[in-house]
């Protein structure tokens, strides 16, 4: 399958990102994969995906190490695709994008809610800084900064960011 990042765009996190995750059946998925899917039929009847396209992209999720293709059974073989750990820590933006979703939908309308398992409460997650615990929504309090591995180019787009390297040389 032929690249759609821009080869000037290689170097950025959210791009190569998107590369991996960003097309619709391969985070559907991952989706069915986190709720405990793992075997062909059940990823094709839950989404309703042909059989051509639903081989390609367990395909590329095994191959780009988000998913690994275990046999099951040995006559006829067949095969199940169970998350790796890299699969498994796509969980929390899996889980942030649908409630971003349900966020603009009135709760009348939403098909499928994220709650606590032990108290059956509907939660809302947020993305906060590990560090200090702050919600990393407010785009003047957190920014991109070019990091060790930029290109000129890439420092040159961050150079006029406050607290970036080159503000501090």
């Amino acid at each position: 399958m032929a690249s759609r990042i821009r080869l000037e765009d290689r170097e950025c996190p959210l791009s190569t990102t998107v590369q991996h995750v960003g097309e619709w059946w391969t985070l559907l998925i991952l989706h069915d994969a986190f709720d405990s899917y793992t075997r062909f039929d059940q990823f094709q009847e839950s989404l309703g995906i042909s059989s051509s396209m639903l081989t390609t992209r367990l395909k590329t999720l095994v191959e780009d190490g988000l998913l690994e293709r275990r046999p099951y059974q040995t006559n006829p073989v067949r095969h199940e695709y169970v998350l790796t750990e890299l699969g498994h820590s796509l969980r929390p933006v899996i889980v942030t994008l649908a409630a971003w979703g349900n966020s603009r939908l009135p709760a009348a309308e939403r098909s499928m809610i994220l709650i606590d398992a032990h108290s059956g409460q509907e939660v809302e997650p947020v993305v906060v800084d590990a560090r200090t615990g702050r919600r990393l929504d407010d785009s003047d309090d957190y920014v991109f900064a070019a990091g060790p591995a930029a290109s000129d180019a890439m420092r040159s787009r961050y150079a006029t960011r406050p607290g970036s390297p080159a503000q501090e040389a």
